[in-house]
Parts: C-alpha cells; sequence; structure tokens
C-alpha cells in the first residue's frame, strides 16, 4: 500500500512537468524508442532489453495523455524509425494534426524496403 502512493506521487509529478510543458508547446516530439525494430523473438530471453525498446513512451504512458507514433525514416536495414507525438489530455486534434504534418515532411514510403503494399 505504501508503495503504491509512492507511485501515485510520482506520477502526479509527471503529469505535472507534463502540464507546465503544454503551457508552452501544443504538442511534444520525442523518439518512440531508442532502437529500431528488432527481429521477432529476439529480446524473448532479455526482459531488460525488451523493456528498455519502450523507455522512451513510459512517461507518456503514466501521465496517461494520448501519443502517436509516426514513421519519419528508416535505418540502414530498411526498418522503420519512429517519432512519437504527444499532447495533453483532450489534446488529440493539434496530436493529429502534427501527425500528418510530420507525416507529409518524411516523405515515409512503408512500401519501398519490400517494393509493394504492406
Amino acid at each position: 500500500d505504501a508503495f503504491y502512493g509512492k507511485a501515485q506521487q510520482v506520477r502526479t509529478l509527471i503529469i505535472d512537468d507534463f502540464a507546465r510543458a503544454y503551457e508552452r508547446f501544443d504538442v511534444l516530439l520525442s523518439p518512440t524508442s531508442p532502437t529500431t525494430a528488432f527481429g521477432l523473438g529476439d529480446k524473448v530471453d532479455d526482459p531488460l532489453a525488451m523493456y528498455l525498446s519502450d523507455v522512451c513512451t513510459i512517461a507518456t504512458n503514466l501521465a496517461g495523455a494520448p501519443a502517436m507514433s509516426v514513421p519519419v525514416g528508416k535505418d540502414a536495414h530498411g526498418l522503420p524509425i519512429g517519432m512519437q507525438i504527444l499532447a495533453p489530455a483532450l489534446g488529440e486534434r493539434p496530436m493529429f494534426q502534427a501527425g500528418a504534418a510530420l507525416e507529409a515532411a518524411a516523405s515515409f514510403n512503408a512500401a519501398e524496403k519490400t517494393g509493394g503494399a504492406l
């Protein structure tokens, strides 16, 4: 019970930090993941590596705020690189507008790697 109470306090601090950022900005940008995708089943035996692949999305999830990931390019192996767009509560409209603008600017084409539709 004490741990839950402390976790709720930390969550409140995270929400407050985001609220201060949204006083200045409509949306925030951040990498979706510190790396591109790993192969299916590659990290099953390494739970820490699997956890760390989600590290960029943890604060947003704790804050309960909307976010979306937009592919903005590809790595040397043709795997997509994602950028997440974070928005305040009920800020989906500017988030989707920013997502559309970012997607258009990145000119990302998922079909280029395979030469066809996904």
